[in-house]
């Protein structure tokens, strides 16, 4: 009788508790977890009282597959071998000590690698850089290879996107890129290459990677990130991209994923102008229907992004993946909204970068008016991720930005679902959905995280990110969620 009274006041107290919970959801998990401690029940809940929890359970049953799903999924043409590395250690390694910051366009030799990767370090942000010294390059390419706890992985944009598509074993990838013998060894399995890809050196790419609070001197990381460097030629003249457009009409895919643009910024002006006129020639030749995704990455060439932007290359394509700051140096280069700001202060302003979307999408997506072929962008910077599309042309991109952000966070803590005690919730908890214009002020809600509203024929989907608090690697995230969510994205047969 003692023992069924003494569950029955259990069963009551886990009743209270629960009443408590859904009569207060805004308490703070680690109160209801101290509440139910102190009633002895037995092991606290886990972590989906928390933000983070309860955040991760609403994107889990936001998260659903496509009506009509890819089959078929083309990817070029950047790839290459990333060699991964502690940037103090390496630099350490190579006699360097940390002098002043600042910026180099491209690496000429060891004392400009120094001053770029300290540059960089101190704001916490990602870049890539292009050495063009090949004798230096290949021996520091040689002492990273080397050094003890340098890991070897895919890479290259294209690469790491068809690896993410490849994890699905219903889709066939084709991937198209200079690939060596290191690369094809670590490429999935289900990533086919064309013998035509195939070549006897690996292209390698240096990433020097930091913690953050890490320090070097006088620098200290506010955030984990990575500095890129390579002197690769292959992908920086985008060899292979004939190669990749001869292929598609053997493979019959119904989405083609394009990225590499930015390694352009080694080649002379004349080459890159050439390139790019014979770029757009050969997306014209991809047969019409079928949609283009054009992945974008760090670049400090203006004249370049211009081109690329307004040379046909964007109403070429169908679809945009950038983060923060290619998306500010895309306004910059061409003219845009808040193109005055040298360069976002922390977390890029929300309102800000809707206003970007909404010019690009205005002044070079489609309209009634104009043939381009763009319709949708997406967003994604370390705290948020915004999917911005056209009216009309794109299905299920409510779950396609939730599941990007959701991988975001599984693959920097190297977690197969989210881990609610390894992530935090750090996205702006209050913003306006624009500034050159009267927005909506929005008040963020962990237990509905997609946010969507409209303007002039563009909708807006938002998500905060889960950010992981102890990543375990930085590199392809980017990668990683525009192939996430474009794998969730339906698009409507023109």
């Amino acid at each position: 009788m003692g023992l069924w009274r003494g569950s029955a006041c259990a069963g009551f107290l886990a009743l209270a508790v629960g009443c408590v919970f859904l009569l207060e959801p805004e308490l703070p998990g680690s109160a209801l977890r101290s509440l139910w401690s102190s009633l002895r029940l037995g092991p606290a809940p886990p972590g989906p009282l928390s933000s983070e929890g309860r955040l991760a359970a609403a994107w889990d049953a936001l998260i659903v597959q496509p009506a009509r799903r890819w089959r078929r999924v083309a990817v070029g043409v950047n790839a290459c071998v990333d060699v991964v590395i502690s940037g103090v250690k390496l630099l350490q390694a190579l006699g360097l000590s940390p002098g002043s910051g600042r910026d180099h366009a491209v690496l000429h030799s060891r004392s400009d690698l120094e001053e770029a990767f300290v540059y960089f370090m101190g704001k916490g942000a990602a870049a890539e850089r292009f050495f063009s010294d090949k004798e230096t390059f290949h021996d520091i390419a040689q002492t990273a290879s080397e050094f003890p706890g340098a890991q070897h992985y895919v890479g290259g944009n294209a690469a790491l996107i068809g690896q993410r598509f490849a994890a699905n074993e219903d889709l066939k990838v084709l991937l198209c890129g200079p690939i060596g013998p290191k690369l094809h060894e670590l490429l999935d399995d289900n990533v086919f290459v064309p013998p035509e890809s195939l070549q006897e050196v690996d292209e390698f790419h240096l990433i020097l990677e930091y913690l953050a609070g890490e320090e070097w001197g006088p620098f200290k990381a506010p955030h984990a990130n990575r500095f890129i460097f390579s002197h690769d030629l292959s992908n920086g003249a985008m060899n292979m991209l004939e190669v990749f457009v001869s292929s598609l009409e053997e493979f019959q895919p119904d989405l083609v994923v394009l990225s590499g643009l930015h390694m352009m910024e080694g080649q002379s002006k004349e080459l890159q102008r050439k390139r790019l006129l014979e770029v757009v020639t050969s997306i014209s030749d991809i047969p019409t229907g079928i949609p283009i995704h054009l992945e974008l990455a760090s670049m400090t060439n203006r004249e370049l992004m211009s081109s690329i932007v307004h040379q046909q290359v964007f109403p070429a394509v169908t679809s945009l993946g950038l983060n923060e700051q290619e998306l500010l140096f895309l306004s910059q280069s061409a003219s845009g909204p808040h193109a005055s700001l040298s360069s976002w202060d922390g977390v890029p302003d929300v309102g800000m970068v809707s206003d970007i979307l909404f010019w690009i999408l205005k002044e070079h997506g489609r309209s009634k008016t104009r043939s381009s072929d763009l319709t949708r962008i997406h967003f994604h910077t370390l705290v948020y991720h915004i999917l911005a599309t056209v009216d009309g042309h794109w299905a299920n991109q409510l779950a396609a930005v939730a599941a990007g952000a959701r991988v975001a966070g599984t693959q920097a803590c190297a977690t197969e679902t989210i881990d609610a005690s390894r992530v935090s919730l750090r996205a702006p908890q209050e913003f306006m959905t624009s500034h050159s214009e009267s927005g909506s002020r929005i008040v963020l809600n962990p237990n509905k995280p997609v946010v969507e509203w409209h303007r002039e024929g563009i909708t807006f989907h938002f998500t905060p990110v889960l950010v992981c608090k102890d990543p375990i690697r930085t590199v392809g995230l980017g990668d990683a969620i525009s192939a996430e969510g474009l794998f969730y994205s339906e698009a409507h047969p023109d």
